[in-house]
């Protein structure tokens, strides 16, 4: 007897793993639409004007095959030590935290903590991290992390602009600074008319509105600030300090030298370097400039019991709220790599974290002194970690020697290395060092001078709370991480449906690369020659990313969609500015535009202009037509999103792209939808000339409760010169501190788009477009579904009108706390509609998961008809109850419905059912709240020390 054979492919990524129906529910899911087809569908719901005529051709890889690539790649990285320093060192991961934490899908495909209730184990860890940095700090208040130093500094800059009795447009920069963040600073100073003007840090000039400091600075020096920022102070401006938290383990805090802001990267707090990030900034200010601080805070509230809970405090300050009022454009904060940051001090606690601050000076201070008796020249007399090294025309002999010998020195001019310790540096390393660069065969002494002044020395306690106290064996550890996770609802537990957000599965193949230290270990300012693996797959990377999008060139730079948005919007008018267009500053912006965009228009230094939409929710094209002709010649660009904010393909893209060009603009289309367009449509054949692509949207980076995030632009041929530059070049037009932004998890995305394959990705997006449509048809009826197009279709998502329900006191939140009940994360409410629901399932989820949150809402559904019918108050319904606790269910019970209908809701799981920490969270309370505390005491295991 012959084996049967079988077309079945087990190792077929695409069908198989990352897309959520089988080929048999597709048919039942099609025949639901009444259609026969997923070729119909896509007819019926994409235009035919606008679908590219060819196809994603390159072939998909299996898992194994995948990593087998992944670790060819890895071997063109070779494993190098770098001293180079810069705001970027090694560090430990501690493997707890790493395999807790960073591998653990429970945080890493978390969404952002808009819904509290079912985000308490982050939003307590987040908390965590903001008590680190203001006590490292020395001030009031930290939010919950921006996304890098740079970037950081830059936001600084402006609330200072913002908040300072000065009413100048001058700003002053230490000389001392990181390059990096010099050159973002000028990137984000110059379309706002500020300049930026630089000397050393005891020559503070007249007629600033504020100032920034580097602490230690960026040659390794230590400056007593005090003088320098009483100056700034004598003059109404405000004192910004962009220091390091390892170094303020044993220095005197900015806020004990009477510093505004504190700014930073929490990357050495076990972050690996990973070719620039993702890394956590941090952002730290006075309690009196609180509501001017940009990011996200988490504050402290009470659920409807009265029981502590925590939110995202000041929501009101959202971009989406805010748009071109917005503090800052800024909506990716870098969460999970915070989480890890705030876990690495509760790992290590101040005794722990002071002794690895401790051992890296001590170590430092030994490497000056073997330096000093081999004959070298050290510029800096002051250090915590880092020295600078006069070599004269010797400079490229030392590098070499040292890079030969696996070691990696920072250039400083023509004539000097720097050399920066950190907590991965041994012995072994400086004393090969000292031998291959400098001759120096004793090696390092036993016992130096140390080289912190008296007067820097802290002497201030830090991270005295109990969290920071906890009994640090690794079995309390595990088990806090634990605690904290189970607290939290993400993809690893329900589909979590979100419009816009493609809250899609992130494979654990993906994911495996970003540890692996020929990846992890790598400085974004190493020499090209020693990272030719990371070369390679930005090079295949950029490529397979210009095939998808028809664009020509792509600068990886930009870290979050925002910042895509932001260095989009720069390069066209560069572009202008090179055409001797200088003029050109007027942006249209449809009111459904993702909020974002105005953000990000205001911050370029643009006007924004507004555009009306129509009853449908499309571009309203007269109106349009209109404001393009009477900007004339000042019209620099529009921004557009397309499928549109309200889930349609709108049939006039290419009429508004043509009446920008005719006018003498720009288009930016903003790709935050790309889901529902990859292999069907290329955003650069259809008229737009740049987008951002949301990397951890559609290409699978994960959430990570808040970020990471990458939003690389895409321009045609004509923009490419204007991308963004160089960060170390101080005019290059930057926008973020390294030059391919967050680049380990770049890897994600190639693994993606290679395990997929282009049939798979245009498959992909085909059955992302089938399950919203399923989701609209099975609701219709029930709710309201607003904008579907032409052809009653909808895109990647639809959106559900919870409006008429308000009539009977139902609100939209009302149903998004009820679906906790059911095992859901609300999807995106009252927006771009207030009172709507946007529903966006994605590819990944499977029909049984479509199918359970149909059942939840239809359920909900017929809990709205008893409150309309006068069955039941809506106050005294399930739905304002919602959602239902462990407390709620063992607890006395006066409600007028059972328990079971309250804590069992259809569509939940009995047995795994997910039960939220906390009820309905006070947002008022939480927003009168801000106080950065920890939790208290009796949360937390009884401390060891």
């Amino acid at each position: 007897m012959s084996l049967p054979v079988t077309d079945y492919d087990p190792y077929d990524f695409a069908n198989r793993r990352h897309i959520g129906p089988s080929p048999a529910e597709m048919t039942e899911m099609l025949s639901a639409l009444g259609l026969g087809s997923l070729e119909a569908l896509i007819d019926e719901t994409v235009p035919g004007s606008i679908r590219q005529a060819d196809v994603l051709d390159w072939p998909s890889l299996s898992e194994h095959e995948l990593l087998s690539k992944m670790r060819d790649l890895a071997k063109a990285n070779p494993r190098m030590v770098s001293l180079i320093g810069q705001g970027y060192y090694g560090t430990v991961t501690p493997p707890a935290i790493q395999r807790n934490i960073l591998e653990n899908p429970a945080w890493y495909t978390a969404y952002t903590p808009y819904q509290p209730e079912i985000a308490q184990g982050r939003l307590e860890a987040l908390l965590n991290y903001q008590t680190m940095v203001t006590d490292l700090t020395g001030l009031d208040v930290a939010n919950a992390s921006l996304l890098d130093e740079a970037t950081a500094a830059a936001e600084a800059m402006t609330m200072a602009q913002r908040s300072a009795k000065a009413k100048s447009l001058r700003f002053f920069a230490d000389e001392a600074l990181h390059p990096q963040t010099l050159a973002v600073l000028r990137t984000r100073a110059e379309p706002l008319g500020i300049e930026v003007v630089s000397g050393r840090a005891n020559e503070v000039p007249e007629g600033i509105f504020g100032a920034i400091f580097q602490y230690p600075g960026t040659y390794g020096e230590l400056t007593d600030l005090t003088a320098p920022i009483e100056a700034v102070h004598a003059q109404g401006g405000l004192a910004i300090v962009a220091t390091d938290l390892m170094a303020l383990c044993v220095l005197k805090s900015p806020g004990e030298m009477g510093a505004d802001m504190a700014v930073g990267s929490a990357q050495r707090f076990g972050v690996q370097m990973g070719y620039g990030g993702p890394h956590a900034a941090f952002f730290a200010c006075r309690d009196a400039l609180k509501r001017s601080m940009p990011g996200r805070i988490v504050g402290v509230s009470v659920d409807a019991r009265g029981n502590r809970a925590y939110r995202l405090s000041l929501q009101t300050r959202e971009q989406h709220i805010r748009r071109e009022k917005a503090t800052s454009n800024v909506c990716t904060a870098q969460a999970l790599l915070a989480v890890m940051a705030g876990f690495y001090a509760v790992f290590h606690g101040p005794k722990g974290l002071r002794a690895i601050a401790t051992r890296i000076h001590q170590r430092t201070a030994r490497l000056a002194a073997a330096l000093r008796e081999a004959g070298a020249t050290i510029v800096n007399d002051s250090f915590f970690d880092t020295l600078t090294v006069e070599v004269g025309i010797g400079q490229t002999a030392v590098l070499t020697a040292a890079r030969e010998n696996g070691i990696l020195l920072r250039k400083v001019g023509n004539d000097r290395v720097g050399i920066s310790v950190d907590e991965t540096t041994t012995d072994e390393v400086l004393n090969r060092l000292l031998e291959v660069a400098f001759g120096r065969d004793a090696g390092l002494p036993a016992e130096a001078p140390e080289g912190v002044p008296e007067g820097l020395v802290r002497t201030s306690d830090y991270l005295a709370h109990p969290v920071f106290q906890m009994n640090r064996a690794e079995s309390e550890m595990m088990r806090y991480m634990r605690r904290l996770s189970d607290r939290d609802l993400a993809l690893d537990r329900a589909m979590i449906p979100l419009g816009s957000c493609t809250m899609k599965l992130n494979a654990a193949a993906e994911m495996m690369p970003i540890t692996w230290p020929e990846f992890a270990d790598v400085h974004p300012f190493a020499p090209k020659e020693v990272v030719a693996g990371y070369g390679a797959m930005l090079s295949d990377l950029e490529a397979k990313l210009c095939d998808i999008t028809g664009y020509d060139a792509f600068s990886m730079q930009p870290n979050s969609g925002a910042q895509g948005e932001y260095a989009g919007l720069l390069t066209i008018l560069a572009y202008h500015r090179a055409n001797g267009d200088d003029q050109r500053r007027v942006c249209l912006i449809p009111v459904s535009a993702h909020g974002t965009n105005p953000a990000s228009a205001q911050m370029a230094g643009m006007e924004v202009v507004v555009v009306k939409s129509t009853a449908t929710g499309d571009i309203d094209l007269d109106d349009f037509a209109a404001k393009a002709k009477a900007a004339g010649d000042r019209l620099a660009a529009c921004m557009i999103t397309y499928p549109s904010t309200h889930g349609v393909f709108e049939e006039t893209v290419r009429d508004v792209c043509r009446i920008t060009h005719e006018h003498g603009g720009q288009v930016y289309l903003d790709g935050a939808n790309m889901n529902a367009l990859v292999g069907l449509v290329k955003p650069g054949e259809i008229g737009s000339d740049v987008s951002h692509l949301n990397l951890h949207k559609t290409f699978a980076i994960p959430h990570g409760g808040g970020g990471p995030g990458m939003g690389p632009i895409g321009v045609k041929a004509h923009l490419a010169p204007f991308l963004p530059g160089d960060p170390q070049a101080a005019d290059g037009g930057a926008v973020s501190a390294a030059p391919f932004g967050s680049a380990s998890i770049l890897l994600i995305s190639w693994a993606y788009i290679l395990m997929m394959g282009g049939a798979g990705l245009t498959q992909a997006t085909r059955v992302a477009i089938l399950n919203a449509n399923y989701i609209a048809t099975r609701l219709k009826g029930a709710y309201p579904i607003l904008f579907l197009g032409n052809r009653g279709r909808c895109a990647h998502e639809c959106i559900l009108d919870t409006r008429p329900f308000a009539a009977h006191g139902v609100t939209v939140d009302d149903i998004a706390k009820r679906l906790i009940d059911n095992g859901f994360h609300a999807p995106t409410m009252s927006w771009p509609v207030t009172g709507t629901l946007m529903v966006e399932p994605t590819e990944s989820e499977t029909k049984a998961e479509l199918d359970r949150f149909v059942t939840a809402l239809l359920a909900i559904r017929t809990e709205i008809e008893d409150v309309a019918q006068g069955r039941v108050e809506a106050t005294a319904s399930p739905l304002r109850h919602a959602p239902h606790t462990v407390e709620d269910l063992v607890g006395d019970w006066d409600r007028p419905y059972p328990r079971e209908q309250g804590c069992f809701p259809p569509g939940s799981f009995r047995v795994d059912k997910y039960w939220p920490p906390v009820g309905r969270v006070d947002n008022v309370a939480g927003d009168r709240n801000l106080i950065c505390t920890c939790p208290p005491l009796e949360d937390y295991a009884q401390a060891a020390e």
